[in-house]
C-alpha cells in the first residue's frame, strides 16, 4: 500500500480532524471533498459530541486499563472513535472497526502502543456485541 492511498483513508482522516480540533478548539472543523465525507464527518461530530459518555463507557469496560489524563491524545482519539463506531456505526462489521483502527495506528504510534490499541478495542468489542445481543 502507497502513502497515498494510506493518508486517504478515511479514519486517518478523523483521527486528524479529532486531533486538530482537541489542540485548539476554537477552530473551525473543515471537511475536504473526499469519498467517505460523511462518514468522516459523522464519526467526528459524533466523537466530539458523545466524548463524556464514550469515555464514562470506557471507564465502565476498561475499569483500570484506560486512563484518559494519562493516554497520549493521539492513541486517546483513536480509542474514541474506535469507540464511536462501535457503538454508533451498527452496518460496520465489529471486526472491521477494530481492524481498520489497528492498521492505521502504524500511520500514529509506535509498535508498543498498537498492541495496546488492539487489546483495548477488542476488549470494548466484546462489551459492545454483549450488550447488542
Amino acid at each position: 500500500m502507497s502513502d497515498n492511498r494510506l493518508d486517504s483513508n478515511p479514519r486517518i482522516i478523523v483521527v486528524q480532524k479529532l486531533y486538530s480540533y482537541f489542540i485548539n478548539r476554537d477552530n473551525q472543523i473543515i471537511y475536504p471533498k473526499h469519498r467517505y465525507k460523511k462518514f468522516i464527518k459523522d464519526t467526528v461530530s459524533g466523537t466530539i459530541e458523545r466524548e463524556e459518555f464514550l469515555l464514562s463507557k470506557l471507564k465502565e469496560i476498561l475499569k483500570n486499563e484506560f486512563n484518559p489524563s494519562r493516554t497520549d491524545l493521539i492513541l486517546k482519539l483513536m480509542i474514541l472513535s474506535a469507540t464511536f463506531e462501535l457503538f454508533y456505526s451498527h452496518k460496520t462489521p465489529i471486526k472491521v472497526v477494530v481492524s481498520e483502527y489497528v492498521k492505521i495506528s502504524d500511520f500514529f504510534l509506535e509498535s508498543a502502543h498498537k498492541g495496546y490499541l488492539n487489546a483495548i478495542l477488542d476488549k470494548v468489542s466484546k462489551n459492545v456485541r454483549k450488550n447488542s445481543e
